[in-house]
C-alpha cells in the first residue's frame, strides 16, 4: 500500500489497487482483482487522466476515446463481458451508474483488510461499513446522457479533494507520464497478441500407464499436434477475416431520405482514420492522413468528395453509415484505422457502398513512414478502381504529387495543417510553428509556404486569433505576401492570393486565380465559396450564388460561411429580407465568427428599418473588438475596405 497520511486517492496501475485516504480514519485500499475488474479500474484511471489535463473536474465524453477504451478491454479487460467495441459504451455506463459505486457489496473490487458477512437485508455477503465511507465512494461516480453519448466524471470534490490530491501510478511515474507509460505498455502487449510470435506453454497432464495401442494413438496424435494447431488456427484466423472483411449487412440507406440529391459521378465521404496507436500525440497523424486522402480524391473531376469539415462532424461519434451516407447526400464512405509505433505505420481502410448495404472492398496496408506516400497511393488508386474512374493525365499526375520527399516534413506540415483547421488563436500559433519546422526540414516544401501565408491572411482578417502570435496587423499581411512568393500553385495558394485581390478590389484577377485553384481541385469548397463571393462583389450576384451552393454541398454540416455569403449575394439582388435571414443563421450557427459578420448583420438591418437592432450590432461589435485588439478600428473607411463592391451603388447602400 503506498504510504500517504494526507487526504488523497492514488490508482495504483501497477497492482491495480485504488487506495483512498481521506479525513478523519477512513483509509480504504480496493483491490481491482481480475480482467474485467482491472479494466474498470482503468476506467477511472482514464477519466482522472483527462480531468487532469484539463486541469479541471469535469465530465468526460467517452465516445473520445473509444478506441482506447477497445485497446483497455482487448488487454488488461481480456475482452471481458462484451468484446464488440459497439457495446463498450453501455458497459461501462451501467458499471458506473449501478457497480462501481456499490462499495457495500463491492461487486467489482475487494476491499482489502475487510471480510463479507452476511447482512440483514442484504442480498448475499456484503461488507460492514459506515454511511459515510459509503456515500462519500458513491458520490464519486457522477454521470450524464447514457449509453453511446455517456459523460463521466469522477467528482473527487464531492469528497473534499482535488486534482492535486489525486494521483495515478504505474513503474516509478505519476499521473500523466505514468498514464502514458501505462497506454503504451499495453499498446506493445496487444502488438505482441496480434502477430502471435510467442507459444504459450500448455502444461502437461501427469503421466498415466497406457496400453500399447493406447500408446499408438498417443503418439501419432504426438507427431502430428503441431500441424494440426497450425490447420485449426488457419481455419480460425480465415472465420475471424471472412466476419471483418465480409460483406456484412449494412443497413441500406435510402434515397428519399438523402439530404441533397445524388451526382451523377460516384460521390464518396472519407470519414476521419481512427488512431489506433494508444498514442493521443498521434492524434494529428490520423487526422492528417484523412484530411491529405481527401485531398487526393479531390483532385479528381469524375468524383463528388465530401469536405474533411463536414466529415470530421463525425469524429469519435457511433453514427451508423445509413445516417452519414443520408446526411451527406453520399453513396460512398470510407472508413478506416491508423496504427503507428515509431517508423511502422499500419493503414486498414475500407470503402462501403450505402445504397447497396455492403463492404465494397477492406484492405491494410503496412509499411515504414519511409512509404508513407506509396501507401496513400494505393489506397487512392483502390477507390478510383473499384469506382470505375477515369482520370485525366493532369489528375494522375496531381494525385501523385506530394509537394515533398521528406518524410519527417510532411509529418510537420500534417501535425501544421490539422492546427490551421481549427481557427483558434492557440491552434494558429501552433500551426505557424509546425508548417515552420517542415519548411525547416525541406526549404522547398511549397505546400508548407501556403500553409504559413494562409495562417497569417487568417490571422491579418481576424483579431481574435492573434491573441497567440501577437504581431501587428501589418506584420501579419506582410508575412502571408512573403509565404505566397514561395507556394507552390494549391487550392491554399490561389485562395489566399484571391482574397488579397479582392481588398483591393482587383476582382477579375481575383477571379482568374480561383479559377486556377479549382482546375488543380474540383471539389474545394473554400474555392468554391470565395468564386461565388467574388463573382457577387464583381456585379454577378446570380453567378455567385451557383458556385457558394456547390461549396455548401460539399461541406454540408458547416454551413454558416456559406450563409454569410449567400446573405450577401442575395442583398445585391434586391432580396434584403432573405439577405437578413441567411446572415442571422450564419451568426446563430458560428457565433465564434459572429464578430466578424456582424457589420454585414448591421448593414442588412438598417437596409429593411431595424436601425434600433443595428445600432445594438454595431456597439455590441466595438465593445468586443476593443477588448480583442485594444482599440476599436471602427470607421467608415475601415468597414468599407471589407466589402469591395464594383459596383458603387451596392457599396453605398451598403455604406
Amino acid at each position: 500500500m503506498v504510504e500517504n497520511s494526507r487526504p488523497s486517492i492514488q490508482i495504483d496501475l501497477n497492482e491495480f489497487k485504488l487506495h483512498l485516504h481521506l479525513k478523519g480514519k477512513t483509509q480504504l485500499t480496493l483491490h481491482f482483482n481480475s480482467p474485467s475488474r482491472r479494466f474498470y479500474l482503468s476506467v477511472i484511471a482514464l477519466v482522472v487522466n483527462e480531468m487532469k489535463e484539463l486541469g479541471k473536474i469535469k465530465s468526460i465524453p467517452l465516445q473520445e476515446h473509444l478506441d482506447l477504451l477497445a485497446l483497455l478491454n482487448e488487454t488488461i479487460g481480456d475482452a471481458a463481458g462484451s468484446s464488440e467495441k459497439e457495446n463498450l459504451l453501455h458497459r461501462i455506463y451501467a458499471k458506473w451508474k449501478n457497480a462501481l459505486p456499490n462499495l457495500e457489496e463491492a461487486p467489482l473490487f475487494k476491499v482489502l483488510g475487510k471480510k463479507k458477512e452476511e447482512g440483514e437485508g442484504a442480498i448475499g455477503r456484503s461488507y460492514t461499513l459506515s454511511d459515510a465511507e459509503k456515500d462519500g465512494w458513491a458520490n464519486l461516480f457522477e454521470y450524464m446522457g447514457s449509453n453511446e453519448f455517456v459523460r463521466l466524471k469522477f467528482a473527487i470534490d464531492k469528497i473534499g479533494l482535488s486534482l492535486d490530491e489525486t494521483s495515478i501510478i504505474f513503474g516509478d511515474s505519476r499521473d500523466g507520464k505514468a498514464w502514458d507509460q501505462f497506454v503504451a505498455s499495453l499498446k506493445r502487449d496487444a502488438e505482441e497478441k496480434s502477430e502471435g510470435g510467442e507459444e504459450i506453454p500448455v502444461p502437461e497432464p501427469p503421466a498415466v500407464p497406457l496400453s500399447p495401442p493406447q500408446e499408438q494413438k498417443i503418439a501419432w496424435f504426438s507427431r502430428y499436434r503441431w500441424l494440426m494447431l497450425a490447420v485449426v488456427i488457419g481455419v480460425v484466423a480465415g472465420v475471424i477475416w471472412r466476419i471483418y472483411f465480409s460483406s456484412a449487412p449494412i443497413e441500406v440507406a435510402s434515397l428519399d431520405r438523402m439530404k441533397y440529391p445524388l451526382s451523377e459521378n460516384p460521390s464518396i465521404a472519407v470519414l476521419p482514420f481512427v488512431n489506433m496507436s494508444g498514442d493521443k500525440e498521434q492524434e494529428y497523424f490520423s487526422d492528417g492522413l484523412t484530411e491529405d486522402l481527401i485531398t487526393d480524391l479531390s483532385k479528381i473531376s469524375g468524383l463528388l468528395v465530401i469536405a474533411g469539415k463536414s466529415t470530421f462532424t463525425y469524429k469519435g461519434k457511433q453514427v451508423k453509415i445509413k445516417q452519414i451516407a443520408e446526411e451527406l447526400g453520399v453513396r460512398y464512405v470510407l472508413e478506416g484505422s491508423v496504427r503507428r509505433s515509431g517508423d511502422e505505420i499500419r493503414i486498414n481502410a475500407q470503402l462501403i457502398d450505402a445504397l447497396a448495404g455492403h463492404h465494397l472492398w477492406a484492405e491494410r496496408y503496412d509499411g515504414t513512414m519511409g512509404k508513407v506516400f506509396a501507401l496513400q497511393d494505393q489506397i487512392t488508386k483502390k477507390i478510383v478502381s473499384v469506382l470505375a474512374v477515369k482520370l485525366t493525365g493532369n489528375e494522375k499526375e496531381r494525385v501523385a504529387k506530394k509537394g515533398t520527399d521528406n518524410v519527417a516534413a510532411y509529418d510537420a506540415f500534417l501535425r501544421g495543417y490539422v492546427h490551421y483547421l481549427r481557427f483558434t488563436p492557440e491552434d494558429s500559433a501552433k500551426a505557424v510553428a509546425s508548417f515552420k519546422k517542415a519548411i525547416e526540414l525541406d526549404p522547398n516544401y511549397g505546400r508548407a509556404y501556403a500553409g504559413l501565408a494562409a495562417v497569417y491572411y487568417e490571422v491579418s482578417m481576424n483579431h481574435a486569433l492573434n491573441i497567440g502570435l501577437k504581431i501587428s496587423w501589418p506584420e501579419t499581411r506582410a508575412l502571408s505576401i512573403q509565404y505566397l512568393q514561395k507556394a507552390t500553385e494549391d487550392p491554399i495558394t490561389q485562395a489566399v492570393k484571391a482574397r488579397m485581390y479582392l481588398f483591393r478590389r482587383q476582382h477579375q484577377e481575383a477571379i482568374s486565380e480561383l479559377e486556377r485553384g479549382l482546375a488543380l481541385d474540383p471539389n474545394d469548397p473554400v474555392c468554391l465559396s470565395y468564386m461565388g463571393y467574388a463573382l457577387t462583389l464583381a456585379g454577378k450576384p446570380k453567378n455567385g450564388v451557383e458556385f457558394i451552393k456547390k461549396g455548401m454541398r460539399l461541406d454540408p454540416n458547416n454551413p454558416a460561411r456559406y450563409l454569410l455569403f449567400l446573405g450577401v449575394a442575395h442583398y445585391c439582388l434586391g432580396d434584403l429580407e432573405e439577405a437578413v435571414s441567411l446572415v442571422e443563421r450564419a451568426c446563430r450557427l458560428n457565433p465564434e465568427n459572429a464578430l466578424s459578420w456582424a457589420l454585414w448583420l448591421a448593414s442588412f438591418y438598417a437596409s429593411v428599418g431595424r436601425d434600433q437592432e443595428a445600432r445594438a450590432v454595431i456597439e455590441a461589435s466595438k465593445t468586443e473588438t476593443t477588448k480583442i485588439a485594444g482599440v476599436s478600428p471602427f470607421s467608415l473607411r475601415y468597414i468599407m475596405n471589407g466589402v469591395p463592391f464594383k459596383d458603387r451603388a451596392v457599396a453605398e447602400r451598403v455604406a
